[in-house]
């Protein structure tokens, strides 16, 4: 199980790896994470910092020698995405994962692994804690809430970092180096209705969408995977037009950054049309599961009789909602013109969510360009304000333009050709990195992000590839040793 990682070569990253499993981490609950670090690095007789954003950093002074090369930051976040399977009994606040070596792979039993970024944590924490790597002054940078809000990365104040050249490990495509990332804005939508009674005759069902593979909502959007909420307002749709059916709750996705797996519903419609409701649904859940046959072949749609419940949602809310997500975009808007096989802008309707008064709804944009940005804020802001809902969108946060020019991107070409004998390849990524942000801050910064393969983060089905952990440790290593005199 977990303690066989610790096995792995190399053990310089796996054996911190296995303890950051260990500890719960996810976003928002990052009391105990925060701790380890600060004391990882106290213990270590090295200067650290918890900062007022909640991010610790850590320096460590140059190897002998090397006082006179440029400074390097290694910067990795804190928290994870907590996801995990239903029915998988997981409180992410205090379990550890479950981690498991399935071949070449490391994964989670039945929830995120928390690769995402904790093999960057690790990797960190080593260069820290090693006596043998020959390097400049290195500052480690660990920010706090990346996955949900980048509120770290935010709360960074200037003059507080002193290097040169941020090396973000917090990529997931080895041999890939990456030079540039989208912005993003958050949009939180809000229903507003009253309960009315449910009417005489009235029977209550529960309908399930489950089993989509799910994951980033940047990294994965352009692969075509079923979106929970899209396919749950289409069952609910048919159900109103053809049955009358009415809503009495709404639960669909659970963070802004991953791709809805998940969503339920609960129903009611007059017993005679029950029957026909369920054949209904059946037909349309076959007619779905073709369509996903490929991107998402566990995908499960079913309904089954639940106590009738005792209100429902305002019947002209719940058909106005229906209407709005059903015309609100979702996926791929548009790719990049610069840069072949690249999102330029997208947008994940993540959430959908009612409670005793509202229906809430949450969508994450993103693009590399701010007018394509603004303007697929205003669609959707316009199709929810038909839809006489309110809207509002913030936690913007800026992108990061590529520079062909950086005198880091030389010098990791060189060292990865010189270590694998072949060249990287050199991309944007349409996700939000924390360079971006870091970047608006200290502008001065030489920035560049790599690391190991890691297939599916944001879900249960994260994994993270062995052999590229070594090849990833090698090439910052190496960096480390060979970077620039200033």
């Amino acid at each position: 199980m977990s303690s066989d990682i610790q096995g792995l070569k190399p053990q310089e990253i796996w054996k911190y790896f296995y303890s950051l499993t260990r500890i719960p981490r996810p976003s928002g609950h990052e009391e105990k994470i925060r701790t380890f670090i600060s004391e990882f690095g106290r213990h270590l007789g090295l200067e650290t910092i918890v900062d007022s954003a909640g991010n610790v950093i850590i320096r460590k002074p140059a190897s002998p020698g090397m006082e006179n090369r440029k400074g390097v930051i290694l910067q990795a976040h804190l928290d994870m995405v907590p996801q995990k399977n239903s029915g998988k009994d997981h409180d992410f606040k205090e379990d550890p994962i479950e981690a498991i070596v399935d071949g070449d792979w490391v994964r989670a039993d039945g929830t995120t692994l928390g690769a995402d970024n904790g093999i960057g944590i690790a990797a960190a924490m080593a260069v820290l804690a090693s006596a043998d790597l020959q390097h400049g002054p290195v500052e480690a940078l660990f920010t706090s809430d990346e996955e949900s809000g980048m509120t770290g990365a935010f709360g960074l104040k200037p003059g507080l970092l002193k290097g040169d050249i941020l090396l973000n490990l917090d990529s997931e495509d080895e041999g890939r180096l990456f030079t540039g990332c989208a912005g993003g804005l958050y949009g939180k939508t809000v229903f507003r209705y009253t309960s009315d009674p449910v009417p005489e005759g009235y029977t209550g069902f529960r309908i399930r969408v489950g089993g989509l593979k799910g994951g980033h909502s940047g990294m994965d959007i352009h692969l075509g995977r079923g979106n929970a909420n899209k396919i749950m307002n289409r069952i609910l749709y048919d159900g109103y037009i053809r049955h009358g059916l009415l809503l009495s709750s709404i639960r669909g996705g659970s963070l802004s950054n991953a791709i809805p797996r998940e969503s339920t519903a609960t129903v009611t419609v007059h017993a005679y049309n029950a029957e026909l409701l369920v054949k209904d649904i059946a037909k349309k859940a076959r007619d779905i599961k073709n369509e996903f046959s490929a991107s998402d072949p566990g995908l499960v749609i079913e309904a089954e009789l639940v106590e009738t419940p005792r209100s429902v949602i305002d019947e002209s809310v719940f058909f106005a909602m229906l209407k709005a997500v059903y015309a609100c975009p979702n996926g791929v808007m548009r790719m990049s013109g610069e840069i072949p096989g690249l999102v330029e802008t997208s947008n994940n309707l993540a959430t959908i969510q009612s409670d005793d008064s509202t229906i809430n709804v949450e969508c994450l944009l993103r693009s590399s360009v701010d007018s394509a940005r603004d303007d697929l804020r205003t669609m959707i802001e316009s199709v929810f304000d038909l839809a006489g809902a309110v809207s509002v969108f913030d936690g913007g946060y800026p992108g990061w333009k590529p520079d062909p020019e950086s005198p880091v991107l030389e010098s990791m070409r060189k060292i990865y050709r010189e270590n694998f004998g072949k060249n990287p390849t050199v991309h944007a990524v349409h996700a939000g990195l924390e360079c971006g942000i870091i970047g608006a801050t200290y502008p001065a910064l030489d920035m560049i992000s790599f690391g190991p393969t890691i297939r599916n983060p944001h879900s249960p089905a994260e994994k993270v590839h062995i052999e590229s952990v070594g090849k990833f440790w090698t090439l910052l290593a190496d960096m480390l040793m060979k970077v620039s005199e200033k």
